[in-house]
């Protein structure tokens, strides 16, 4: 039978354990909020309306959700049925089937949604949830299962006798429902409870049908997040799966224990991440890359071949073959053609670096240009800001600047032109030009020594040596 699936999404909770301004819902797992990895378990099937149900932090979580997405306000929490009921009211009346999920359950999979969802449309019971088997079950509420087998209720830890607590089938929190017999079920349930408030888990033997389940074997699935070792453990889960599949997928990891990436972050093949590398944000690196030790890499795109070593890039794209490092630090706007090279204690921040140009060591390049196998001198700095504004620096093709040289922009260097050691450049050198900006060397023959005799002979004669 053809249903039309609407998702609640529970998220209104404080989160007090998390000792944090930040709602919990918004405490980040590989630069994904954690709610987004319960919205991207939603992937796999086709949900007519997704509503997150908010209170505690709402306009800071509302303004993290997708445009797709509505939000429900719960301005007084009185537990998850209470919330359901509120999030109900943000589906579309033709939503006859109801998916309920909880916001701080982020290792929930695509594969177990659509696996749920698969199981409910075939067999139409009155609900499926989402069981798990734990040697420990702690805190979760237990699965009463009658004399047949079937669900009869879940009880919360709380609220269990110490046979319940012997149970290790363990509600997982997550529930399809048969929508009018969800609504019909939450007008009659209660809060007769240690919390006093109302259980969703509760509607179950009310519901005026059979209550089917699927048995996760794998039990991540339950993990929710109330502390930040809940919040670690969680990220530790992620990051394994996700450099899993970079793996899988080509990418060679010695040490995978000491690498971590972002949910948005895409590898090519064939491409090596050493130890203490960090992929942030929308980072995109190519095939055969070398990436690290030691490199945190933000926002950035990284062709084929380059090499980063010891670095820091951002909002950046890194051209192919090219070498960055070790220690340099690119700042946004970088943009370093293929082949060129950025060295030792570099620093770039919007500045265009054409192909097989070379910055070795020791310089700041910022609001710039360079041109194609020009050689930056070690020490080199374009001057770009004159206290109020910004200018620009154009360097020519084939230009080899002497070290420990001063651009002030706004200033012009031609092609196959260069510059003296030391100078300081403040006009147009020509194409092809040598520009000098120093004082000429004058030295003083003998100098020291006079220079030390006359220094004695002034003591001598201020009394400056007594018996």
């Amino acid at each position: 039978m053809q249903v039309i699936l609407g998702a609640v999404v529970l998220a209104a909770g404080q989160g007090t354990r998390m000792k944090s301004s930040l709602p919990k819902v918004l405490h980040p797992l590989a630069g994904r909020p954690m709610i987004g990895w319960v919205l991207a378990s939603l992937d796999g099937v086709d949900v007519a309306r997704t509503t997150v149900v908010v209170g505690h932090g709402a306009e800071a979580v509302a303004a993290a959700l997708p445009e797709d997405v509505t939000t429900r306000i719960q301005a007084d929490q009185h537990g998850t049925g209470h919330a359901t009921g509120i999030g109900l009211d943000g589906l579309p009346e033709a939503c006859d089937t109801v998916l309920v999920l909880c916001g701080d359950t982020p290792l929930l999979s695509p594969d177990l949604i659509t696996a749920l969802a698969a199981q409910h449309a075939e067999r139409a019971p009155a609900a499926t949830m989402v069981t798990t088997i734990l040697g420990d079950a702690g805190s979760y509420g237990r699965v009463v299962r009658g004399p047949d087998g079937a669900v009869a209720r879940v009880v919360e830890a709380r609220d269990a006798d110490p046979a319940e607590l012997g149970i290790g089938e363990i509600n997982a929190g997550i529930f399809l429902f048969d929508r009018a017999a969800l609504v019909a079920a939450l007008a009659r349930v209660g809060a007769d409870n240690a919390q006093g408030e109302v259980y969703l888990p509760d509607v179950l033997p009310l519901l005026g049908g059979p209550v089917d389940t699927l048995v996760s074997a794998d039990t991540d699935v339950v993990r929710g997040v109330n502390t930040r070792v809940d919040l670690a453990a969680c990220e530790a889960i992620i990051q394994e799966r996700l450099r899993t599949d970079l793996m899988l997928a080509g990418v060679s990891m010695p040490d995978p224990a000491a690498v971590y990436v972002d949910a948005g972050v895409r590898v090519g093949p064939d491409t090596v991440l050493l130890p203490g590398v960090h992929l942030k944000g929308a980072t995109t690196v190519g095939a055969r890359c070398v990436l690290g030790p030691n490199c945190v890499i933000e926002d950035s795109t990284i062709d084929d071949a380059a090499q980063i070593l010891n670095a820091v890039v951002r909002e950046s794209r890194i051209g192919p073959g090219a070498r960055v490092g070790p220690f340099a630090y690119v700042r946004p706007g970088t943009d370093l053609a293929a082949n060129a090279k950025l060295g030792t204690f570099v620093e770039t921040k919007n500045a265009m670096i054409g192909a097989r140009a070379k910055i070795p060591h020791l310089s700041y390049i910022g609001d710039a240009e360079i041109g194609e196998d020009t050689n930056i001198g070690a020490g080199n700095i374009t001057a770009n800001y004159d206290g109020f504004r910004k200018h620009r620096t154009t360097v020519g093709a084939r230009v080899k600047t002497g070290s420990d040289c001063v651009l002030v922009a706004p200033v012009t260097i031609g092609d196959d032109a260069m510059t003296g050691a030391g100078s300081i450049i403040t006009e147009e050198v020509p194409a092809g030009a040598l520009g000098i900006a120093r004082s000429r060397q004058r030295n003083i023959d003998d100098f020291t020594r006079r220079a030390a005799a006359k220094a004695r002979a002034a003591s001598d004669t201020s009394g400056g040596h007594h018996a």
